[in-house]
């Protein structure tokens, strides 16, 4: 093999554990109200950033941000009700759901206020806190958001895609729910399949999933919808991001959230599907943390 080889093959694999190699981390469980919560947490200082994943996804969707963040703020990202390792609590979740869990998470922190960034459904749990619970968000990042809309096409490949994934875990199934949320499908993402795929293993997440799977039923998902009142309703200063390759909404969607809050600031992110703080995190870290700094 030559050199060039080499080097080829050691850039293309990555791994959980090399991009926290060197943090001063920490994993552990909250009680939020009662619901065992997982998070991973780095940065003792500055103000308390919690970040929030997507449907399906848990806590190591940041873990390529945990360090730079953490030079900056207390950073916090949890496996949001329902999914991970926190507790499922046996009934269809809608996004007030997340709510009331999120809020029990400020307060288990006891963080009066903090940064808030989701990821999207997180997104659109972040966005509804920010419409109810002003005065406990500093700033808002919604990331490729959800919540704006119901695209059936959309709905329909997230739901198969996630249900394959978690009743038949096996490596080809969660590969291919990984690599939806990718804008390079040439890269196999092992360590984050590894990951998911042991999350999905657990006794019952079947269920579970079916039950994170309730904001893709279009009645359900109707009653959840945020709208113009809502985000011109949010006070936060907020930056949207969104991505070239977005599979969930194209740019002309992110542009139109951005609109609808008053004085938001919109980012695209180019080379990038739904995980842009995962595909390329010196972007997202520079454009993010500038934002949260108010730079």
């Amino acid at each position: 093999m030559s050199d060039n080889s080499v080097l080829l093959a050691s850039a293309e694999f990555e791994s959980v554990w090399s991009d926290l190699q060197g943090v001063a981390f920490s994993q552990g469980y909250l009680n939020a109200g009662g619901v065992r919560t997982r998070y991973l947490h780095a940065g003792d200082d500055g103000p308390v950033l919690v970040f929030l994943h997507g449907s399906g996804g848990h806590a190591e969707a940041y873990v390529r941000n945990l360090a730079s963040h953490a030079e900056h703020f207390s950073v916090w990202s949890i496996d949001m009700l329902g999914h991970g390792y926190t507790d499922k609590p046996g009934h269809p979740l809608e996004v007030r759901h997340y709510v009331d869990h999120l809020l029990a998470v400020f307060d288990a922190l006891g963080a009066d206020r903090v940064h808030l960034s989701g990821e999207s459904l997180g997104g659109w749990v972040a966005a509804r806190a920010a419409v109810d619970h002003p005065e406990r968000i500093d700033r808002l990042v919604l990331n490729t958001a959800g919540g704006s809309q119901a695209d059936p096409e959309v709905m329909k490949r997230i739901v198969t895609l996630s249900m394959a994934a978690a009743e038949n875990p096996t490596w080809e199934t969660v590969q291919a729910r990984i690599k939806w949320l990718m804008a390079d499908k040439t890269k196999d993402y092992d360590d984050i399949v590894a990951s998911r795929q042991r999350v999905y293993r657990q006794p019952g997440f079947a269920a579970a999933m079916k039950d994170v799977m309730a904001l893709q039923d279009p009645e359900i998902r109707a009653r959840n919808l945020l709208g113009e009142k809502e985000y011109g309703a949010i006070t936060a200063p907020t930056l949207v991001v969104w991505t070239s390759d977005d599979p969930t909404a194209d740019v002309a969607e992110g542009r139109r959230i951005a609109s609808m809050i008053p004085g938001a600031r919109f980012e695209v992110m180019a080379g990038c599907g739904h995980w842009p703080q995962y595909e390329d995190p010196e972007t997202f870290d520079r454009l993010h943390i500038d934002f949260l700094l108010g730079r």
